[in-house]
């Protein structure tokens, strides 16, 4: 009997304390702020809203801001396609000789001096100095004329020494054809050269440059060169005027090819 009346009381106390709160309270706690599982977060409809609205701002602004560099990229090329066309008529006429063998050279390399150009402006760079290398000798001189912030920064690096005229700023405005004149005779004023090698990259399209060198020979290279024959020998069967001199003729010729090229490049 006193083992059964024992058995009884254990039942009792054994029995749990705490009931159990509501199915609906258990939930709500669940999905409160502070019980939320880390890396979860409550996001409002109008949050939603806000954001989308300054999407659709976004894309807007940057619609506008493509049809503006369209428009300036498309006149940039007309204007580039339409000076060609003094350029052309002198490598018809006294030819474009990149081989030929002078004592001093001068390199003008072009570039831009701000933008998102490294990969032009470092093959045009590149290019450069491998021509340096290919016309240097024990007697023969070869400096560099660089147009463009781009490239001089490239240049100082190693080939500061061999830096000849460094013109920067050049392009916050486009240059007309009297203003590139006035720049290339000012370098012609300063620079003493058998050849310049003008090293540009040629607009083929928005994506596509080609890497080019145009070779401008000075007044008694080209007289020489006409005299050997060649390319140049048929230049004395042309009458030409501007100058009391042959040698005079020459000399506007090397400054007027000079100042084309400049201008369309």
């Amino acid at each position: 009997m006193a083992m059964a009346a024992l058995r009884r009381e254990g039942r009792r106390f054994a029995s749990p304390l705490i009931f159990p709160r509501p199915i609906t309270a258990l939930r709500s706690s669940l999905i409160s702020e502070d019980q939320t599982p880390f890396g979860m977060r409550s996001i409002s409809t109008q949050v939603v809203r806000n954001r989308m609205k300054s999407v659709k701002n976004i894309q807007k602004i940057t619609k506008a801001m493509k049809m503006v560099a369209a428009s300036k990229l498309r006149a940039i090329q007309v204007r580039a396609e339409n000076s060609r066309g003094l350029w052309q008529p002198f490598t018809a006429l006294l030819g474009d000789t990149p081989s030929v063998d002078v004592k001093k050279n001068v390199i003008v390399t072009i570039s831009s001096d701000k933008g998102l150009c490294g990969g032009i402006n470092s093959t045009s760079v590149k290019m450069s100095k491998a021509i340096h290398k290919l016309s240097s000798g024990p007697d023969k001189e070869t400096k560099y004329v660089v147009l463009g912030e781009k490239a001089k920064a490239q240049f100082v690096r190693d080939s500061k020494k061999h830096i000849e005229i460094c013109i920067t700023e050049l392009q916050k405005n486009p240059l007309n054809y009297t203003q590139v004149s006035v720049l290339a005779d000012d370098i012609l004023k300063n620079v003493e050269f058998d050849a310049l090698r003008i090293v540009f990259n040629k607009f083929q399209s928005v994506v596509s440059f080609m890497p080019t060198m145009a070779t401008i020979l000075s007044p008694e290279v080209v007289e020489r060169e006409a005299e050997a024959g060649g390319m140049l020998g048929d230049l004395d069967s042309y009458e030409i005027e501007g100058g009391e001199t042959k040698g005079e003729i020459l000399q506007n010729l090397s400054e007027f090819q000079f100042s084309c090229v400049s201008h369309a490049v």
